[in-house]
């Protein structure tokens, strides 16, 4: 289990797992999918995550990096938490006003800890990533709430970013069995 909260995926699992036909960002179709926008929402439930988030951050952030939109509630509470301050990374670069990628402080040179929900294959953080190591962000680490990817797989592994998860998809399943047994 890589959460010290026992409970946590059962709780995430009985509040957020849909099962239907879903297509997903990558655009594969799955019969299941996890909106985190119901855990994000549950004030006590977020709390939870973020406070595992902030367990797994490494030592040496200065930034954290919530991804528009299902990262911002996580990264905005574990900066409640450590005292980091955060980023809000858009998905592109707003077309008006300060037109900029991410909202906050100046990144340039600062080691920024991307916060994401769901990772299933990595495009949104893998396009962050780029994104922001183009305009002088130090990113090496991406810390999601759940981890869809398949087992023993990194799906960000060729932009060199290291994931850590709150929770993967195999500690959601198996707390599933466990609430059926």
């Amino acid at each position: 289990m890589t959460t010290t909260d026992t409970s946590l995926a059962a709780d995430i699992d009985a509040t957020c797992r849909l099962t239907g036909e879903f297509t997903l960002r990558s655009g594969q179709v799955s019969n299941e999918y996890f909106d985190k926008y119901l855990f994000e929402a549950d004030p006590l439930l977020l709390a939870r995550v973020a406070r595992e988030v902030a367990q797994l951050l490494p030592h040496d952030t200065e930034l954290l990096g919530g991804l528009e939109m299902g990262g911002i509630p996580i990264a905005t509470a574990v900066s409640q938490l450590v005292g980091l301050p955060c980023l809000f990374v858009r998905k592109k670069a707003k077309e008006y006003g300060t037109a900029k990628l991410a909202e906050g402080p100046e990144y340039a040179g600062k080691r920024v800890t991307l916060i994401e929900d769901v990772i299933t294959t990595g495009g949104a953080v893998r396009d962050a990533t780029r994104a922001l190591r183009e305009s002088g962000g130090i990113v090496e680490t991406v810390v999601c709430a759940i981890d869809r990817s398949p087992e023993d797989t990194n799906p960000l592994a060729d932009v060199d970013l290291e994931v850590r998860p709150v929770l993967t998809k195999a500690e959601l399943d198996l707390a599933r069995a466990r609430a059926g047994e």
